[in-house]
């Protein structure tokens, strides 16, 4: 009886091979056929993508090396159809169609990749010479595995100082936000492109903030960073922020500025690009007392490029002010500041105090979100 259920099915076309060993990726299971027939299928799946990302489409080939009924007829109707069987990290079933070949069942079919993570292919159901077939049992083994690359995240990580200067040895208030939650952070001076000296150590709270004191001694301080591990990278650190080293003035006969307040907060702007986004900076105190014929003093102003949570740039990003100095100094000409930078005041002996209303106009339909810049005002 063996024998003979054995043989009532068909071999379709199997590919050669040596004595004892199974075609790659073959695989073998019971299968149960109505109206009446029962044996093994032995089936193979194929795929043209091993290794696809997120969002890639993946042909998969089902080939019936042998199954329970008997070999159909060139050209017979209708033509086989199947299914494929996703399982690990995407579930879900391939339809798939008969696509020629040269002997044997050859269906195709395609799906696409939504995540990343393993995922197994195994033969589902068919129909074969008008015959429906399934696997007797709870299901047919695994026959092709694919690994996709897990899709990639975007770096949150973000820094905050509470000053952007300072003279060599002063104490700067660093706040830290999107990191890991628990995660060690090194805080680093930077001098260009190469690390300083200058450490802080600080621990991602449960919302992946922190806050740390970092004492910036190296005279060629030119930002700030933090990061998670042995060393600043791009997908564990947050991008540097700008911050210089000032040289002491002299107490007598000097000239000094102090500023009320480093931070400018703006508000909205209207995602149609119709209003722009007022502020103020912190009022700025000049205070000369090198004496007659030392010449006027001027105070400048210099902004970096506006950059979303995601470091990209903004293009066409403007901000403006409208300077006042009170003292009897001379303000600078209301305009925009920009990279080039521009004047905020100037004058000579005594002491002043310089104010300036600020606005930010961001093209038309800027893609929402928080948006950040550095001003740096120099006194010479």
């Amino acid at each position: 009886m063996a024998v003979l259920a054995a043989t009532a099915g068909g071999a379709l076309g199997a590919p050669a091979a040596a004595d004892g060993e199974t075609p790659p990726g073959r695989v073998e299971f019971p299968t149960h056929c109505l109206p009446d027939a029962e044996g093994p299928t032995a089936a193979r799946i194929e795929v043209d993508d091993p290794a696809p990302r997120a969002g890639d489409t993946v042909t998969v080939t089902y080939r019936l090396d042998r199954t329970p009924l008997p070999p159909p007829a060139e050209g017979a109707l209708p033509a086989p159809t199947g299914r494929i069987l996703l399982g690990g990290a995407q579930t879900g079933e391939v339809p798939v169609a008969a696509a020629g070949g040269s002997g044997g069942a050859v269906m195709k079919g395609s799906f696409v990749v939504t995540g990343g993570g393993p995922i197994t292919l195994t033969p589902g159901g068919y129909a074969l010479a008008g015959a429906a077939c399934a696997a007797a049992g709870p299901s047919a083994p695994v026959a092709a595995r694919l690994t996709v690359a897990p899709l990639p995240l975007m770096n949150l990580r973000g820094l905050a100082l509470g000053a952007s200067y300072g003279e060599p040895g002063a104490r700067v208030r660093v706040t830290g936000a999107g990191f890991t939650p628990g995660a060690a952070v090194t805080v680093a001076g930077r001098a260009g492109a190469a690390g300083t000296a200058d450490r802080a150590a600080a621990t991602a709270d449960r919302s992946g903030a922190f806050t740390a004191e970092l004492v910036v001694a190296d005279p060629g301080t030119t930002g700030v960073v933090a990061y998670e591990g042995a060393a600043w990278s791009a997908e564990r650190g947050a991008r540097p922020e700008a911050y210089t080293v000032v040289e002491p003035v002299p107490a007598v006969g000097s000239l000094t500025m102090t500023q009320a307040g480093a931070a400018i907060t703006l508000g909205a702007v209207g995602y149609g690009g119709a209003a722009g986004a007022a502020g103020r900076i912190g009022t700025v105190t000049v205070v000369d007392t090198r004496g007659p014929g030392a010449g006027r003093w001027t105070l400048r102003g210099r902004l970096t490029g506006f950059t979303g949570a995601d470091g990209a740039p903004v293009p066409g990003a403007s901000l403006s002010w409208n300077p006042v100095c009170g003292g009897g100094c001379g303000a600078g000409p209301a305009g925009a500041v920009g990279a080039e930078g521009a004047v905020l005041a100037s004058g000579e002996g005594g002491r002043f105090t310089v104010d300036a209303p600020v606005t930010l106009r961001l093209p038309a339909y800027t893609r929402p979100g928080a948006y950040r810049a550095t001003l740096t005002l120099t006194l010479s």
